[in-house]
């Protein structure tokens, strides 16, 4: 792992010889996301998300602070491992109700020209023509400012909403979404030459139909006999986040995500999972370092660390302790309302199968800050912030603590976890951005038309990388796989 190369591509060397740090507003359309409970704080709007306003405005605030993008979770189902029911998710709105994330994107593209957008959408539940017409369409509204956040489903709610009994097995999820994955690259790539839209008025013709190509599949998990229905967008792909860390994932995302989403309490938890990736993603030929790792952040800021502290105080006075086990207890399918308080808590608890592999982990591993996990700690820990770590202090304070785990857990950036909102993103945009540029690690301006990709790679590379395993079904040199066929059918005709 230590042959890795040095950071590569350079676009975030900020020409004074320090590594720019990547910063992303990380929300979800639900009023109880990583802090439920804090809808009773007075000067949270959470529970105006169902108003298009809060997005608007939310895309302003963000566009003035030069954050790279508005990264949006979602999600299909309730929490139901807690007590064995859905019940106390939604009474104490953990992650419930959830508005549809793609719709608000292009009212906020509309009053913003550097923003991006990743939103979250699982490859388990439609097929994958649906999705990338969304995605070419958004692409397209957004001038290029979209990345998906890639995820495959796990919650058995949410299987049984959409008529299935039980989730895909862990591993085979990854499997299908593998072959997802290169259905969406033939059609996103392949499918049209970047000449066939070819307005000709006097023939009549708009797009010449023997420059689209009809897209054949018959895989494992998918069928396909359909040519694209959107035009190119300026990205063609969108630009790839994926989230999990398990080995299915890691191998997963070494292949396809240009961006990684990683939640630990400690960079020490982290950085042999992000070493693990590049160096699989090495392996198979792509620049390690064009992989950029996003890790869970929540801040708490105010102009000194004395006041922060206060806010600190008052903000936990809001907290759901029972929304933060809730959640906890669906990630790593431990029931914690059944676990003595201080008992510490191993991955043998878990007695589902359906959970989220890496979060288990994070909440079963001992680090310097957490030597060991009960149900008292994770209930400490999970109604502020949930997922990752705290910060609490002046912007100097926060910016250390940045610093240090961009050194620590070789993250890129961060997705930024609020507890109000839209407090905590104005702290960010007011006080944290301002310290940051003063440290010479936060750009002062961005270029306006760049890509959601460009903005990552650099000013040109709107589409894939040459490196990335999609730029192989580029319309050019794509070659039609042949059909799939079951081993035991292959080893007859043998």
């Amino acid at each position: 792992m230590e042959t890795i190369q040095n950071d590569s591509p350079k676009s975030h060397d900020l020409g004074n010889g320090k590594k720019q740090i990547l910063l992303n507003a990380f929300d979800m359309s639900t009023v109880g996301h990583l802090s439920p409970g804090q809808w009773k704080n007075p000067v949270d709007k959470s529970a105006t998300k169902r108003r298009l306003d809060y997005w608007i405005d939310l895309a302003k605030l963000l566009e003035r602070g030069g954050i790279n993008a508005l990264f949006l979770a979602d999600s299909y189902g309730g929490y139901d491992t807690y007590q064995g029911s859905v019940d106390e998710c939604i009474r104490r709105a953990a992650q419930w109700p959830i508005t549809d994330p793609t719709i608000p994107i292009s009212a906020m593209a509309s009053v913003t020209k550097n923003l991006s957008f990743a939103i979250t959408a699982s490859t388990s539940f439609e097929p994958p023509y649906l999705l990338a017409k969304r995605f070419s369409t958004l692409d397209h509204f957004t001038q290029g400012r979209i990345g998906w956040n890639i995820v495959t489903s796990w919650k058995k709610s949410a299987f049984k909403a959409i008529g299935l009994e039980n989730p895909i097995e862990h591993d085979e999820r990854y499997r299908q979404a593998d072959e997802y994955l290169r259905v969406l690259y033939k059609l996103w790539e392949s499918s049209w030459s970047p000449t066939a839209l070819s307005l000709n008025p006097s023939l009549d013709q708009y797009v010449d139909p023997s420059q689209i190509r009809t897209i054949n599949h018959q895989g494992k998990y998918f069928s396909l006999n359909a040519k694209h229905i959107v035009d190119p967008s300026p990205q063609r792909t969108p630009f790839l986040f994926q989230a999990g860390t398990s080995s299915a994932g890691s191998e997963f995302a070494a292949t396809h995500a240009e961006a990684i989403f990683v939640s630990a309490h400690s960079p020490s938890v982290l950085r042999p999972k992000i070493a693990k990736i590049r160096s699989l993603a090495q392996a198979q030929g792509r620049d390690p370092r064009s992989i950029k790792f996003f890790a869970t952040f929540t801040p708490i800021i105010a102009e000194t660390d004395e006041r922060a502290q206060g806010k600190f105080i008052e903000l936990k006075k809001y907290a759901s302790t029972i929304g933060g086990l809730v959640l906890v207890s669906g990630w790593t399918g431990i029931d914690l309302s059944k676990i003595p308080l201080d008992k510490e808590i191993s991955k043998e608890d878990s007695a589902e199968e359906n959970k989220v592999t890496s979060l288990l982990d994070n909440f079963t591993t001992a680090s310097d800050e957490h030597p060991r996990w009960t149900p008292r700690l994770v209930a400490e820990h999970a109604a502020i912030g949930g997922l990752g770590p705290v910060s609490v202090g002046s912007p100097a304070t926060v910016a250390d603590e940045l610093e240090r785990w961009v050194k620590e857990a070789d993250v890129d950036g961060f997705n930024i976890g609020y507890v109000t909102t839209p407090g905590t993103f104005e702290e960010v945009v007011d006080l944290l951005i301002p310290e940051l540029r003063r440290r010479g690690i936060y750009p002062e301006s961005q270029e306006e038309g760049l890509t959601a990709r460009e903005k990552i790679y650099g000013k040109g590379q709107k589409e894939l990388r040459e490196d990335h395993v999609g730029s192989r079904y580029k319309y050019d040199v794509y070659v039609e796989d042949e059909p799939y066929v079951e081993p035991e059918e292959k080893e007859k005709a043998e």
